[in-house]
């Protein structure tokens, strides 16, 4: 069936439209035409386990169709995309197992996911059963790690959450993150041999700080103090593919501040493949400075607006679903903030073959000169039409040994 699906799939999708700029010929009929076929809902996206192979999302087609994925986990490492696709996590390392949830800043115990994370050595570290984490306080991740939570339901939450700091090669993959707090004050421990005093964190689900080659994949993100994601002061090499991001005001930041410049200028971010879906009010993302690539993601709602930025960055959105609230006065995904119009509409944030629904549109400036959007361009696009499918398991998958994922 879904051979037959695809091909007809392509047949309805796979036209000239698809070539042209944002937004593609009369999406409603295309999009209506491919409906008689199929309804992909949020309530039934997560029910399409038999369209998981080549759906056309490069990173799931990669490794998802292999039913012994289990015994060779650490081919995803070799499945990344985008500007992160170099992140190789804890591939060249050993297998870590934790099999305690319970915390301690300190002094973490063998078998805790902190005691994990702050080995020197690469490690890939996975779940014995499923887990529900509280941290007590942020977990500071070492370099060349993998955190891998497919086999087990794992949610790390209801406390301080995870932090990226000075570090590089990262993965984290298959995690739910959600109602992440401010840690408190007080010292806690980032290796075996190093513990350090902390001030009060911001109450991110992901903060990646001063790091490089990071992979975010598959995630389930809500509902927490300040962002879900945060890439600040001079990260880049980051990809940030296939998640769920659901009930959150401001949802992702690209870049610390307006007066950060020397620092974020040449950070280079990947959106990619994520599912913006309920309860959301903007920054998918919010941008400054660097060089953005967002890319076949499905923005189901906003509050405010989708995409947005400060300080002149460059922001290219290629193949993107946008389906616009009905409220008359937020269909634009874009929003300029802290800069008069004269001022922004020299910043270079271009729209290719999105897909406008419900009345969305995107406000596009610049002079579009090709090196800028060379610098912003991390990957092939896919067509928009294909942006449902490829989706539509975005998030943490619920992965079963010796079972397609």
């Amino acid at each position: 069936m879904a051979d037959w699906f695809l091909l007809m799939f392509q047949f309805l999708l796979l036209g000239p439209a698809l070539t042209s700029s944002s937004p593609v010929q009369d999406p409603e009929s295309v999009v209506h035409e491919l409906h008689k076929y199929v309804t992909i809902t949020n309530d039934s996206r997560r029910n399409l386990a038999y369209f998981s192979c080549s759906t056309g999302n490069p990173i799931d087609d990669c490794w998802r169709c292999d039913p012994n994925w289990e015994r060779n986990r650490k081919r995803l490492a070799d499945c990344a995309i985008g500007f992160g696709r170099r992140a190789i996590g804890g591939r060249d390392g050993k297998y870590y197992v934790v099999t305690n949830p319970s915390d301690h800043a300190m002094d973490p115990k063998a078998g805790t996911l902190r005691h994990a994370v702050i080995q020197e050595e690469p490690l890939w570290i996975i779940f014995k059963h499923d887990m529900f984490i509280k941290l007590k306080m942020d977990l500071i991740v070492n370099s060349h790690k993998t955190i891998d939570g497919r086999g087990a339901n794992i949610h790390i939450g209801r406390g301080p959450c995870i932090e990226i700091r000075n570090k590089s090669n990262i993965i984290i993959h298959g995690i739910h993150i959600h109602d992440c707090v401010r840690g408190g004050s007080g010292y806690v421990r980032d290796s075996n041999s190093h513990f350090f005093w902390r001030s009060r964190s911001d109450g991110d689900g992901v903060l990646i700080y001063g790091s490089s080659y990071v992979w975010v994949d598959h995630c389930s993100f809500s509902n927490c103090y300040d962002g879900l994601i945060d890439v600040v002061h001079g990260s880049t090499a980051v990809t940030i593919s296939n998640n769920y991001m659901t009930h959150h005001n401001k949802v992702m930041l690209l870049g610390h501040s307006d007066s950060n410049e020397e620092e974020d200028k040449n950070m280079q971010v990947t959106v990619a493949f994520n599912h913006f879906g309920e309860g959301l009010g903007g920054r998918m993302p919010r941008c400054r400075f660097g060089y953005f690539h967002v890319v076949n993601n499905y923005y189901t709602h906003w509050q405010q607006y989708a995409i947005g930025g400060s300080s002149s960055p460059t922001i290219f959105s290629q193949g993107n679903r946008f389906v616009a609230p009905h409220d008359v006065d937020h269909k634009e995904v874009t929003k300029h903030f802290g800069s008069s119009k004269d001022e922004w509409k020299r910043w270079n944030w271009r729209s290719e073959g999105d897909l406008m629904l419900n009345g969305a549109f995107f406000t596009e400036s610049g002079d579009g000169a090709p090196f800028f959007y060379e610098k912003a361009s991390s990957m092939e696009g896919r067509p928009a039409m294909l942006v449902t499918l490829m989706t539509a398991g975005a998030g943490a998958l619920a992965c079963k040994n010796g079972q397609l994922c």
